[in-house]
């Protein structure tokens, strides 16, 4: 679909970028010539992402375990990034996120996914957006979203505020930073399979069937369209598309309900059940976390 150096040239940071979307994106930018920088907060799961692309393409790849945070720690690591050379792409995909009835949730558990979606997406681009400004470089920004930025979503309230308010922002930023040559733009993913959305929104595997019955094409997102579109909007190709939240989703969102409506139906006995495969899964990924 590309010409495979349509990225030459370019360096592009990918947070959350050792596994699933943002490890499929950061696979797709290699192949396309860019260098990447993936960060995440298990340094061996980095590791071993950049090894896996270094011994398949001969890629050099960077990573560093960082937790967004901490705005403090950003800012220091971006600072660090351009000190070896400027980038030209950030793709905000680092996230969390659990399915529970609002009722049951705590504030820790509230903070817990707005403290990284909201707030450390936030020092992430402003971050690299300061950098780009005060030294005149023409950059692209992607957030990775969720279509319930148009719908809400009942069972993710957390993620759908926050989600919510990142759509706010690439809007926003799109006119105040635009003058600049920054492009600010975000993908809203329907369901594509990856191993941290099953364990934690639909730790009973029932979300693929669940997707043929509520998505008017059938089925899930295939990556290949996801790096698909996340190469097309880091590219040169298109420098007057900017301030665009673009859904991927197979018109899952626009036939109504949100993503997790379905889950309404489910008992209190299911909900335990959920809370504790998420809480199993949860403390394994504790144990590899480096920050």
């Amino acid at each position: 679909m590309f010409k495979d150096d349509v990225l030459k040239g370019k360096k592009i940071l990918v947070t959350g970028g050792g596994t699933g979307l943002g490890k499929e994106m950061s696979e797709h930018y290699i192949q396309h010539g860019a260098e990447v920088v993936i960060c995440g907060r298990r340094e061996s799961v980095l590791a071993e992402t950049a090894n896996e692309f270094k011994d398949k393409y001969d890629a050099k790849v960077r990573y560093q375990a960082l937790d967004i945070r901490s705005a403090q720690d950003v800012d220091d690591f971006i600072n660090t990034i351009f000190q070896e050379g400027p980038l030209h792409g950030l793709v905000n995909n680092a996230a969390g996120n659990f399915i529970s009835p609002t009722k049951d949730l705590s504030s820790r558990g509230f903070d817990a996914i707005a403290n990284i979606v909201f707030h450390g997406t936030f020092y992430v681009t402003h971050a690299v957006g300061k950098k780009w400004l005060e030294h005149n470089i023409r950059g692209s920004i992607i957030s990775i979203l969720a279509t319930w930025v148009w719908t809400g979503s009942p069972f993710v309230v957390p993620s759908a505020m926050s989600k919510s308010a990142l759509h706010t922002m690439t809007k926003s930023l799109a006119v105040e930073w635009g003058p600049a040559g920054i492009r600010v733009n975000a993908i809203a993913p329907g369901p594509f399979p990856t191993e941290g959305m099953t364990a934690r929104l639909s730790p009973k595997g029932d979300m693929q069937n669940d997707s043929d019955h509520t998505i008017p094409m059938g089925r899930m997102g295939e990556m290949s369209e996801l790096q698909n579109l996340a190469t097309f909007l880091m590219s040169d190709g298109c420098d007057y598309l900017t301030g665009q939240t673009i859904a991927i989703d197979g018109a899952q969102y626009l036939s109504g309900g949100g993503t997790f409506s379905q889950l309404a139906k489910l008992s209190e006995d299911d909900w335990a059940e959920i809370r504790g495969m998420i809480k199993k899964t949860n403390d394994s990924d504790k144990l590899k976390r480096s920050t």
